[in-house]
């Protein structure tokens, strides 16, 4: 009698032709529709699972794998792991993964073309247009700020940064990094980047992306005071995650004046977002959607597949998954 196979819970649809390489090897229970998982289900689901292939609406910690005594690898799609509790998972000896440096490209794309339109107030232009207001051409109307020769500080400088510090020099900017740890000099000169102190990081920077990940220590790390060190004329753009930004600081910034722009695709309570934001004509907002092209899509999935399988000991990867979080004991 053959011996069972291995159970995976897919915990969202995703893409068919690459959940089916899934089924070679195991028993899969697949997710029919978009689902908000409480604790609960996820813990049910997880109860009688040996992997999973899940993604950042989904929350795994502590009381989720209680009861799930056989799961020994979790996948998940997306290059942060904010939604699981990395240390329960390894206590209990579950490999975690992530899908990394496949979204660099794409996000960056994404960064550098949110960081613009909030500078050249594209959005708040559209409403104008939309709404009626414009009736005719005004010399001084929608004036916003220079992209090109400007200076462009990067907070968090790892893949994505850099991919957002390559593209600024076809702009002719000037780019200014900060990091814990300064970048080799190779990195630096490929980047045309520039490593200095965090706060003259934010005195300098006409325009200051967020790329690092959040931690604890980095919780709230632009507030009011790190606002008020800030050129009044600048920009701030967040793609990374939204428990960064101290929400209701920057509304006020951007209600005085005493920042020119934002613009976010991340958000501390999301979806929900801050009512004081929503009521900024200086912010441009997107729904989490930086890496939201079809073929990096498609390759964050396939490689969460790649990772699920050799994490469970299967395929010609087996035991060493592309991109671990949490390694095989």
């Amino acid at each position: 009698m053959a011996e069972p196979r291995p159970r995976v819970w897919v915990s969202q649809p995703l893409y068919a032709d690459l959940e089916a390489r899934l089924d070679e090897w195991f028993e899969v229970a697949r997710t029919p529709r978009v689902t908000d998982h409480a604790p609960g289900a996820i813990a049910a689901a997880l109860a009688d699972a040996d992997g999973a292939l899940v993604t950042l609406n989904d929350r795994i910690g502590e009381t989720e794998v209680a009861g799930a005594s056989r799961l020994r690898a979790v996948a998940n799609v997306g290059v942060g792991y904010d939604n699981l509790d990395v240390a329960a998972l390894a206590a209990r000896g579950i490999v975690a993964t992530n899908t990394p440096g496949v979204l660099t490209e794409t996000t960056a794309d994404f960064g550098f073309a949110l960081m613009m339109a909030a500078a050249r107030r594209i959005t708040e232009a559209e409403h104008w247009l939309r709404d009626g207001r414009w009736q005719g051409w005004g010399f001084h109307e929608l004036l916003g700020a220079e992209i090109h020769g400007s200076t462009l500080g990067i907070l968090g400088m790892g893949r994505i940064g850099q991919g957002i510090a390559r593209r600024a020099r076809g702009f002719g900017m000037r780019v200014l990094y900060h990091n814990r740890h300064r970048l080799p000099e190779a990195v630096e000169e490929a980047c045309a980047a520039t490593w200095t102190t965090r706060a003259a990081l934010l005195a300098d920077s006409d325009h200051l992306v967020l790329v690092l990940p959040y931690t604890a220590d980095n919780h709230h790390i632009i507030d009011a005071g790190a606002l008020a060190a800030m050129k009044p004329t600048a920009t701030l753009t967040n793609i990374a995650r939204g428990g960064l930004v101290d929400e209701g600081a920057l509304a006020e910034a951007l209600q005085s004046g005493r920042l020119a722009a934002a613009g976010l695709d991340v958000f501390e309570g999301e979806p929900a977002v801050d009512p004081r934001l929503l009521a900024c004509r200086n912010v441009v907002l997107t729904p989490h959607v930086a890496s939201a092209s079809l073929p990096t899509r498609r390759a964050m999935v396939a490689l969460a597949v790649d990772n699920l399988v050799a994490a469970m000991g299967f395929g010609p990867d087996a035991g060493h998954p592309p991109s671990p979080v949490t390694r095989i004991p």
